[in-house]
């Protein structure tokens, strides 16, 4: 059992933030495999923060999926290695005025109690309701009957854990409608954000939203997109039957699939069957390559997504410009009547969904200014403005008067 370990910065303790977080991490000798969103998350906290940023993190990974490998003098913040069974204590909160921790971690539900013996504020982050939850027990194809009913009973053990620590806590941050929704009854000082990407550099520029217009207007065939994890769970088995439906309803589209999963052999196997419409692609960079494919040769974001997480694949797509067409779970059909845009279809009802683009394929003018409401509504909502009032809040709420 390797012990705990802190990669420190020389920096003063005063004001000091301590994260809890939950990215996979792996030692490398003299560097550290970290997710890349991770560290630019971290970076961003430490420039909004006054103080030194201390992270927790927690080995037993074994891979890093979108990883990179950083010396620790190079990430700008400490970070404390913990094995998995490891509870937090006084040790971690040294010198802390605030603690920062998501609540979708079942670990970090017992926080409170020791951030008030450490005389820290505790601020916790969620973004899953306890529906969103039982619903990936019931959807996981790789859970028996009898492990779903032990997960589905287990996850309504922490739940109830979950909402005393967030009636408890100085502060929560809700990723999203459902989470906001859910738990903001339990707490007088909660807020809610939509979490994504998108900066104002990757928006979509007036020039590709002008071409857009043109191919939309001048009757070029609708071109769909839809990028994730290609997993049942996810509704990857309904890309397909949209397209045929589609096809059978005489609309003109194409769909380009950016993903991995279970379902890509199915996927790849069924789409040879569409002469060319259809194309599965490898997952590809989201700023390098997937943004500006998105852009430019795309006009729809098409969701199957059943579940009601806050995906940030909704207020990406409209960050490139697209509408987009899901179906009705919280997340979607909250997000879409705030921006105006896409459709909602019933939930797991494939001809919902063909009718939706079905009518924005005879409304080509309304189609193309929902593209641009789909932008402005995600300009208002880009990375740096989200992240600055979810640190203005978390300073407000923890940080010692003057």
């Amino acid at each position: 059992m390797l012990a705990p370990h802190v990669y420190e910065i020389k920096a003063s303790p005063v004001n000091r933030l301590l994260i809890v977080a939950t990215a996979p991490v792996i030692e490398e000798g003299e560097t550290l495999r970290l997710d890349v969103k991770f560290v630019d998350g971290m970076r961003a906290h430490c420039a909004l923060w006054s103080g030194p940023v201390r992270c927790v993190l927690r080995r037993g990974a074994t891979e890093v999926p979108f990883g990179a490998s950083y010396r620790p003098e190079d990430l700008g913040f400490d970070l404390a290695l913990m094995n998995a069974g490891d509870v937090i204590g006084a040790m971690q909160l040294d010198g802390a005025v605030a603690v920062f921790a998501a609540a979708d971690d079942a670990q970090a539900l017992g926080l409170v109690g020791v951030a008030r013996t450490a005389g820290a504020k505790i601020v916790y982050s969620l973004e899953y309701t306890l529906e969103t939850r039982l619903q990936i027990v019931r959807l996981d194809p790789a859970r028996g009957f009898a492990r779903r009913i032990w997960s589905m009973l287990w996850n309504m053990r922490q739940e109830r854990r979950r909402v005393a620590a967030l009636r408890a806590a100085d502060g929560v941050q809700a990723n999203g409608y459902p989470a906001y929704d859910a738990y903001r009854g339990l707490n007088p000082h909660t807020m809610m954000y939509l979490d994504g990407r998108m900066t104002p550099a990757l928006m979509a520029t007036r020039a590709e939203m002008a071409a857009r217009r043109s191919h939309l207007v001048t009757g070029g065939p609708l071109r769909l997109i839809h990028s994730g994890r290609l997993e049942p769970m996810k509704g990857a088995q309904d890309l397909l039957p949209v397209m045929a439906a589609l096809r059978a309803a005489g609309v003109a589209a194409t769909l380009d699939i950016y993903g991995a999963g279970s379902m890509k052999d199915h996927l790849v196997e069924g789409a040879k069957a569409f002469g060319g419409t259809v194309t599965l692609h490898d997952p590809v960079d989201f700023v390098s390559r997937l943004v500006p494919i998105s852009r430019r040769t795309a006009d729809i974001f098409l969701s199957c997504h059943r579940q009601s997480d806050p995906s940030c694949s909704y207020i990406e797509a409209m960050g490139c410009g697209l509408t987009v067409v899901g179906y009705a779970n919280r997340m979607w059909t909250r997000m879409q009547a705030d921006a105006g845009v896409g459709a909602v279809a019933p939930l797991g009802n494939v001809a919902g969904l063909v009718a939706a683009i079905g009518a924005l394929d005879h409304e080509r003018v309304e189609l193309a200014e929902a593209c641009d409401r789909s932008l402005a509504f995600a300009k208002a909502h880009d990375f740096p403005t989200e992240f600055a009032r979810r640190m203005d809040h978390l300073r407000a709420l923890t940080l010692p008067e003057g």
